[in-house]
């Protein structure tokens, strides 16, 4: 017996489509499209420079003081400064900020001691102790914990009806991590008011962004969880800025969150354990080169009258003088009792610890 079925061609529906946004605003000529501009002072813009400037060379001092024994290892945030302080720059004192473990142009920006950077970067826990005044979180060296940390904080700012946001800082290593994908899952479900940065610095240690992920962009991602992506010049300060001045407005009208994802490079090794060269191209440095965040921003500043060699010499002496004066500081400081290593660890100390403290 021959059984026939009939198909019946259901007509396809689309129940969902998007589009993800590229935000560019200055270019690697120092042109901007004033269309796009957000709304800055040039005291802003000098300030946001000379940001720059501090961040760049409290990175360069800190390579130094590792390669001399001075502190331990160091995440090096060369070629990723705009990322930070364009992000950072949006934040208001009452903001919170959940960072990872490269986010001294953040600390920085905040308004963070330098000393007790380098005092934490030095192995002195202490360094991550956050002065009152501050609402950013230590440092977060497992990677993409802190996700979910930010997505409850800003249930906690929602559950008290308060005008305020957070920032979650990580990598694109980080979107690898199931508590990337928890956390956005919560932040989309509640709306809760978060943005997400992401800094593409397109490696996660030596694992390539495509070996991340087969999307294309990752601002893509947002859109599964039930909110909006968007992708970033992440060397544009002023594109970083705009991107997130918006999304922490909208967290704050009770719009729900915002992925941002910052186009950029990483143009230093991932810490001081480690070596790009093994693993990547020299053209693709050579790429980037030109593309520097801190070029760009000098370059618009001089079209616009804002930028002089006199002023450059200012401000590098400056920024100079205050990370010198900061390491003096960090050094001077009476070094931890090792024991303090346990005491704080757990209300009462278990026995293997107390062996461990007579030991140490």
């Amino acid at each position: 017996m021959v059984r026939f079925e009939r198909t019946i061609n259901m007509p396809e529906k689309i129940l969902e489509s998007f589009n993800v946004k590229h935000l560019s605003i200055l270019d690697e000529k120092g042109d901007d499209d004033e269309s796009l501009m957000p709304s800055l002072s040039d005291t802003d813009i000098k300030i946001m420079y000379e940001l720059l400037v501090l961040s760049r060379t409290f990175d360069h001092q800190a390579l130094n003081l590792q390669r001399e024994g001075r502190i331990g290892s160091y995440a090096p945030i060369l070629g990723q400064e705009a990322s930070q302080i364009g992000s950072a720059f949006a934040l208001e004192k009452t903001d919170w900020i959940f960072p990872s473990f490269r986010e001294i142009g953040v600390y920085i920006t905040m308004g963070y001691p330098l000393h007790m950077l380098f005092q934490y970067w030095s192995g002195d826990e202490r360094g991550v102790k956050t002065p009152e005044e501050l609402n950013i979180f230590p440092v977060c060296v497992p990677v993409g914990t802190q996700v979910p940390h930010a997505a409850g904080a800003a249930m906690a700012i929602k559950y008290k009806n308060e005008r305020k946001a957070v920032a979650a800082y990580f990598g694109d290593g980080g979107t690898s991590e199931g508590d990337f994908h928890e956390g956005m899952n919560m932040a989309g479900v509640f709306k809760l008011p978060v943005v997400f940065i992401c800094q593409n610095n397109h490696w996660a240690i030596s694992v390539p962004r495509e070996k991340q992920t087969a999307s294309k962009t990752i601002a893509q991602k947002a859109f599964a969880y039930g909110f909006e992506g968007i992708q970033v010049d992440g060397n544009d300060i002023f594109a970083v800025y705009k991107a997130t001045k918006d999304a922490l407005d909208k967290a704050k009208k009770g719009d729900g969150p915002t992925l941002i994802e910052c186009f950029t490079y990483r143009m230093s090794d991932h810490t001081t354990s480690d070596d790009a060269s093994r693993y990547r191209f020299k053209e693709e440095l050579e790429a980037w080169k030109p593309k520097d965040p801190i070029l760009r921003l000098k370059l618009f500043m001089e079209k616009k009258g804002l930028w002089t060699e006199q002023y450059q010499k200012e401000v590098e002496g400056r920024a100079k003088e205050a990370v010198d004066e900061a390491v003096k500081k960090e050094e001077a400081i009476e070094h931890p009792e090792p024991k303090d290593m346990f005491t704080f660890t757990r209300e009462k100390l278990s026995p293997r610890q107390m062996r461990q403290i007579r030991e140490l």
